[in-house]
């Protein structure tokens, strides 16, 4: 389990930045409902870091069910590490 998933979760839109063990982004998407829970299942096991909200538990829920391991983070947490605006993207790239 070397990479990390940073994901900000919205209400249709999910931003994803996919970092690897050095802690670099490598990859950044932006999700459906629909495909994000197709790239949890497809995805293999990586950590997942996810800003905490109000779905954030049943999506935790999900990706520990295909073998994720999931950390939810305060959105006050996260807002020291955006470094320019805040946006779902800034967020997502700073949660990794």
């Amino acid at each position: 389990m070397g990479s990390t998933i940073a994901v900000d979760l919205a209400k249709s839109v999910f931003q994803v930045a996919s970092a690897n063990r050095a802690g670099r982004v490598v990859a950044r998407h932006r999700f459906s409902r629909a495909q994000f829970e197709k790239f949890l299942r497809t995805e293999p096991p990586a950590h997942l870091v996810i800003e905490a909200c109000g779905t954030a538990h049943y999506w935790g829920r999900l990706a520990q069910e295909v073998g994720h391991r999931v950390t939810l983070l305060p959105p006050r947490y996260v807002r020291p590490y955006v470094h320019r605006d805040k946006t779902d993207r800034a967020d997502a790239d700073a949660l990794r």
